[in-house]
């Protein structure tokens, strides 16, 4: 049964980091994880989302659910 993951794209004001580089999320599909990205989640960190397709993962506007969300800072409520 593989994990589902989300990447959530931070909204603090000045955070530039992102909680799952491409080359986190290229391990954890190959660990059989499914991988969602927050469009434009990489962004500030200098990674595109056309980085985070190329290795596997769904990019989404939307965030839906998941087994294991990543994040930087808490989301907002």
């Amino acid at each position: 049964m593989a994990v589902d993951v989300l990447v959530l794209k931070e909204t603090a004001n000045g955070e530039r980091r992102v909680s799952a580089t491409p080359e986190t999320v290229k391990k954890l599909r190959a660990a059989g994880a499914d991988v969602q990205v927050q469009a434009g989640a990489g962004m500030a960190a200098g990674f595109t989302d056309a980085a985070y397709v190329d290795v596997g993962a769904r990019i989404d506007e939307a965030v839906g659910n998941a087994g294991l969300v990543l994040c930087v800072q808490a989301p907002p409520p």
